[in-house]
């Protein structure tokens, strides 16, 4: 008996009597069939203990309630990209990524193009039914011409298509090493696809390159018909539109010998380019005059204006002070004119949301951001817009405090424009007393680690924006 296979099925009655050695696949469906070939093929190489499946989203996302090897799912589709990062980050396992045809061949198409051409030695599995099984029937990408389907119910015409024929497009790569169709409707067939699958592994196991099996498979339920009934029909109605057989295999050399990243905290450090020294700190405290416990922050502008730089900035000020903190970017069309504003959040504990809907703070670059986002700040909250550019304000929340400070005017009459945004900062801690200046300089200063030469004006920028918030209260006395 397979030490591979689970020996009781836990989903159903927590493992006990006949339910415990029962599977949740319909009757006739064939990926049994296909996971006890790997079962036996893991089992036979003795590779169970470097092994991670790569499970699915589709009728086999279970697949790890039967096999006793490591294990990942992935969101639909992403299978193969997941299945890489295991492959890079641990060159000595045995990566199986198992997929259906409405996860692989259609929002999965991408991913297993690219894999596939990139040759790693990976083993790919994939189960092709004609059908989009567990959600509901609908047509997929290898549904053939007059299926009936949930959502062709006329069946698959000529303007929706032709089936897609897998195994010959990935076949026509040069990645890949081994590419074969099987199917399960015989012995005879159900042999070659236990010597297919068999064949996969190993080929990966000695290192040799990428391996693709398509097995053609079964589904009673979405035919509407009996286990026999569905095997007939793959033989004659799906084989003379795939046709079985090795499509590609060629005889490689091992050639994959790729020494294990080191993953030390060190080496990471290195890389990213960390400061070893400890960052100083200047916060006595969380700044509760805001909120007592999640500071919620937008910054938005045209592409250009520098919102998520600024956004980046305050979280990494935020972080170095101990704090948690969050910034989700969301950019336009094009890196320079579109619209682009980030959500940023300074939380006490621990941030339970990343998005501002309703932010405490707005610093606003651009007319259509402050029409857009200002009913939106929270009463008592701050917003702080660029004068230069915008004369018109929006209608807002009671007893949020509007500032008017020329950005874009201060920055060029210093010089460069760009630094608008670092003017931006300094007027907002003036107006909020966010993190103390220091916080938000020494961030400045960290992100120009390897630019010093403008820290100067990137500084002067930052005191300028103070100073012009400061004489805007004066102002206002």
């Amino acid at each position: 008996m397979s030490t591979v296979f689970y020996q009781t099925f836990e989903r159903h009655a927590h493992g006990a009597g006949l339910k415990g050695h029962a599977t949740h696949y319909c009757a006739g469906c064939g990926h049994g069939l296909v996971q006890k070939y790997l079962a036996e093929s893991i089992e036979e190489l003795g590779v169970q203990d470097r092994t991670v499946a790569i499970s699915p989203v589709g009728c086999a996302v279970f697949m790890y309630y039967y096999l006793d090897v490591g294990n990942t799912q992935a969101a639909h589709g992403r299978a193969p990209a997941v299945a890489i990062g295991h492959k890079m980050a641990n060159p000595e396992s045995i990566v199986i990524s198992y997929q259906g045809d409405g996860d692989l061949a259609s929002i999965g198409l991408a991913e297993i193009m690219q894999a596939a051409q990139m040759g790693l030695p990976m083993t790919v599995i994939f189960v092709n039914n004609a059908i989009y099984g567990m959600t509901g029937g609908q047509m997929a990408p290898t549904t053939l011409s007059g299926q009936v389907t949930a959502t062709s119910p006329a069946g698959r015409t000529r303007e929706m298509g032709q089936p897609l024929k897998m195994a010959e497009l990935i076949a026509q790569l040069d990645g890949p090493v081994y590419v074969e169709r099987v199917a399960l409707y015989d012995n005879k067939q159900r042999t070659r696809a236990q010597r297919a699958i068999l064949k996969a592994i190993r080929m990966q196991a000695e290192g040799r390159g990428f391996a693709f099996v398509e097995v053609l498979s079964e589904c009673p339920t979405h035919l509407k018909a009996t286990p026999e009934e569905a095997e007939q029909w793959v033989k004659e109605k799906m084989t003379p539109i795939f046709p079985l057989g090795v499509k590609k295999d060629l005889e490689t050399e091992p050639w994959f010998a790729m020494k294990k990243p080191n993953h030390s905290v060190q080496k990471l450090m290195e890389v990213i380019g960390a400061n070893k020294k400890k960052t100083p700190t200047f916060c006595q405290a969380f700044p509760e005059q805001i909120d007592s416990q999640d500071i919620a922050l937008k910054l938005a502008g045209a592409g250009g204006d520098g919102a998520q730089t600024a956004a980046m900035l305050i979280t990494r000020a935020a972080i170095n002070e101990g704090f948690d903190a969050t910034h989700i970017p969301s950019y336009g069309p094009e890196s320079r004119g579109g619209t682009s504003f980030a959500d940023v959040h300074i939380a006490s504990e621990e941030v339970l949301s990343p998005a501002s809907p309703t932010p405490h703070i707005l610093v606003a670059f651009n007319a259509p951001s402050l029409m857009k986002f200002g009913p939106t700040v929270q009463p008592g909250g701050t917003i702080l817009y660029d004068s230069t550019v915008i004369s018109e304000v929006p209608n807002v929340q009671d007893d949020v405090q509007l500032y008017g400070i020329p950005f874009t005017q201060i920055a060029a009459d210093l010089g460069k424009v760009l630094v608008k945004n670092i003017v931006a900062l300094g007027a907002l801690q003036a107006a909020t007393d966010l993190m103390p200046k220091e916080s938000l300089l020494t961030a400045i200063q960290q992100a120009l680690a390897n630019k010093c030469a403008m820290i100067p004006l990137n500084e002067a920028a930052f005191e300028s924006g103070a100073e012009a918030l400061c004489l805007e209260m004066d102002r206002r006395n």
